[in-house]
């Protein structure tokens, strides 16, 4: 059987957090994302924690908690890492350049693309404060 006809057992949300999945379920993140976002999340929170800690409270008062921030962006860097390794899967690399270097090239720019998502989601944050449509963007993924 090959790889693309494998039937991916299905990722048990109730094993996430509640936040997770809101977004996970207002996103309709695809099925098959699931673990990556799990994954995604489980490995990130110590790099979002701190740059939740950093924010002024003004912008942390947008959302109820750290973890509602956490949730938005592991999802947020899943999407962004599965764009970016589809990107790097399609982009035709020099023969002379050695597997090593490709390899170290695609985890820099996964790693660049993961940062990149964290500032974003703390700019969009801050500009909540003065965007009512915004905070309210923010604030509709969580409300029940």
């Amino acid at each position: 059987m090959s790889e693309e006809n494998q039937v991916q057992p299905s990722t048990d949300l109730s094993c996430v957090s509640q936040e997770l999945r809101c977004v996970i379920e207002f996103d309709a993140v695809p099925e098959a994302m699931h673990p990556m976002v799990i994954s995604i999340h489980e490995v990130s929170e110590d790099a979002v924690r701190q740059a939740w800690e950093e924010l002024p409270a003004s912008a942390q008062n947008i959302l109820d908690n750290f973890e509602q921030f956490h949730a938005l962006v592991s999802v947020s860097q899943a999407f962004a890492g599965l764009n970016a390794m589809e990107e790097l899967q399609t982009k035709a690399f020099r023969e002379s350049i050695a597997n090593e270097d490709q390899e170290s090239y695609q985890a820099d720019v996964i790693e660049q693309v993961m940062h990149n998502c964290v500032k974003d989601m703390l700019k969009q944050i801050k500009k909540a404060r003065r965007d009512p449509i915004l905070k309210r963007d923010f604030t509709q993924v969580f409300a029940k």
